[in-house]
This record gives C-alpha cells, sequence and structure tokens, in this order.
C-alpha cells in the first residue's frame, strides 16, 4: 500500500506519525506550503492507495477531492487550529469564509477524521455541521523510553508553547503567565518555544527567563529538572507538551481545556483560563506537593498513550482501507 503523507509545515508530532507509517508502508512525504504545494498533490493523489493529511487545511481539501474523483480513500488528523473559531483571539481557520468551505466539504467527505482527544469530536460536528459519523478518536501516542524520570526535581516552572507571533501568545496564555510570575515573585519560571525578543513586549518580571524553540533532546533535560508544568493555554486541542511534562514526572498545572483535561485529570490542578490568582494558588500548591505526584502523573500517562497504541490504531485503521 501507498501513502501520499501530507502536512503543511514540519513538527515532532507529525513526524511520529510519518515514521510510524514508513515502518509498514511506501510513503511518499510532502510536508509543503504554498502554490506548488497544491499543484504537486494533483500530481501524486493519483498514484497512491491512501492520502493521509495532517490538519484540515485548504492543502486536505485538495487531497479529500481528488480521492472523491479517482476512488482513493483518504484520512484528516485534526491539530487544533483546524476545529477552533474564536474571533476575540483571530484564532483558527474556521474564521476564513473561503477557507471554512473548503475545510467543511473535507471533514464531511473524508474518509476518516481522526481526532486525539474527544473534546475535538464535537467542535467539528459543531462547525462543520454534520453527524460526525467518520470521526474516530486515536488517542496520541508517545516513546515512554525517553520521555523518562531522572534524578531529583528542581523546584522551578516549566512551560513549552510554540509561539512566534503576538496571536500564538495570547492563545498559549503566556500574557497570564507573566502575571502569574509577577505573583510569585520567588518562584523561578521557564518557558521555552517563544522567541525572547516577542516575549520581552510583555516586560516579564527577572524570575522568569524565555528560551526559543528547541530539539528534543535539549528540551528533555528541561523536563526531568522540572518540579511543576505549567501550561495556561485558551486553546490546546491535544497537548502534547503536558503529556511529555507528566511523562518526565512533572506534576501538571493546566488550564481546563480541550485535551489537558483527559490527560491531568485528577492528577495534578486545572484551573480555569485567563486567571492568573487562580494559577498563582495552583502553581504554589503543586510546588508544596510531594514529587510521588510527579510519579503517579508518568503513570498515567505510561498507562493511557504510548505510542505502540497509538501505532496499532493507525495500522488497524489504514487496513480497515484495503477493503
Amino acid at each position: 500500500m501507498t501513502i501520499l503523507f501530507i502536512s503543511a509545515f514540519d513538527a515532532p508530532f507529525i513526524r511520529d506519525d510519518l515514521e510510524t507509517l514508513k515502518k509498514h508502508f511506501i510513503v511518499n512525504k510532502q510536508i509543503d506550503s504554498g502554490i506548488w504545494a497544491a499543484v504537486k498533490i494533483l500530481f501524486r493523489v493519483i498514484n497512491v492507495d491512501v492520502v493521509f493529511c495532517w490538519f484540515a487545511s485548504v492543502y486536505a481539501f485538495i487531497g479529500v477531492a481528488l480521492g472523491k474523483i479517482f476512488g482513493i480513500k483518504s484520512i484528516i488528523v485534526i491539530g487544533g487550529v483546524d476545529a477552533a473559531k474564536d474571533k476575540h483571539l483571530r484564532y483558527g481557520i474556521w474564521l476564513s469564509r473561503w477557507k471554512s468551505v473548503l475545510v467543511r466539504y473535507a471533514v464531511c467527505n473524508v474518509t476518516y477524521v481522526l481526532v486525539g482527544d474527544y473534546s475535538l469530536k464535537q467542535k467539528l460536528i459543531d462547525l462543520a455541521e454534520y453527524d460526525g459519523g467518520n470521526i474516530l478518536y486515536v488517542p496520541p501516542g508517545f516513546d515512554t523510553s525517553y520521555w523518562k524520570l531522572v534524578g531529583e526535581k528542581e523546584p522551578f516552572v516549566l512551560t513549552v508553547a510554540s509561539a512566534n507571533e503576538d496571536k500564538r501568545l495570547l492563545v498559549k496564555g503566556i500574557p497570564i503567565l507573566v502575571e502569574t510570575a509577577r505573583q510569585l515573585k520567588d518562584v523561578t519560571f521557564i518557558v521555552i518555544g517563544v522567541d525572547p525578543a516577542l516575549a520581552f513586549k510583555l516586560e516579564p518580571p527577572f524570575n522568569m527567563t524565555f528560551y526559543a524553540s528547541m530539539e528534543r533532546k535539549d528540551l528533555l533535560p528541561f523536563y526531568q529538572r522540572a518540579k511543576v508544568y505549567c501550561q495556561p493555554s485558551i486553546h490546546e486541542a491535544v497537548s502534547y507538551t503536558v503529556r511529555e511534562a507528566m511523562l518526565c514526572g512533572c506534576i501538571p498545572v493546566t488550564t481546563a481545556v480541550g485535551g489537558m483535561q483527559t490527560a491531568v485529570a485528577d492528577i495534578g490542578i486545572l484551573v480555569p483560563p485567563n486567571d492568573s490568582a487562580m494559577l498563582a494558588n495552583a502553581i504554589r500548591e503543586a510546588l508544596q506537593m510531594d514529587e510521588s505526584i510527579g510519579r503517579m502523573a508518568r503513570a498515567r500517562i505510561v498507562s493511557l498513550f504510548p505510542k505502540e497504541k497509538r501505532e496499532a490504531e493507525l495500522l488497524r485503521i489504514i487496513e480497515k482501507l484495503k477493503g
């Protein structure tokens, strides 16, 4: 079986699925954006058995529409921005009038839509205005032997959030985190994934340090050292970083949105978004917790989200497409 793997950009979680599929199938990779990327799909679809798209996008629309024409099955994996329509934050592909038409077609006509959290299913049903009969829950998977707890924890708060523009800062709740850090002057905060020059505009306090995005091998020691992991996002579809941190024994403090609720459950602390006072209290409480809570957090993710479980589910779904 040959698969056309489509994504507009590269990311570790996208790369994980790509490597999984390459172990079992012939995969033609197209990680690209722009008009030429759209044109290339036109020529590549006819030579494959399955179109596999990360994110419901214009590229997914092209892949799904051509698949319908040529009788080729298709899969879309929902990422988050493709299941959002927040006018206040100007976040979500569904805010675009013309893109929403194309994405609605793609979602309603693709063979399967894969969501990494149950909360995304209802969002898609509401946005696309259909019954969601093609939506399947496939939990994210993690290499539990790589993301692991090592040594003693240090009393600082870690946040990992990819934000390269002002809008992303808001979506990831970084301004709220800055307010929280001002209230906890004796606590050290480390934020990874936010350009320091962009963060400088928020006037962060001296107990807060920002680092640009880094590779997994460089990120891992931060997870392993931090006692508390904080994700104050306004929107969060699945949140890979929360689960990576929990695997490394961090005590999670997150907002009660999207897949973070599924990850954290009754381990760690969930707070409402946009409330710096409650977030500060939760962080203070988490820093005082016994490190055994971090070990419980790891055990939860090991049990529910191993990479082997996602791999098996992806293979099962693709095998169904042969019929």
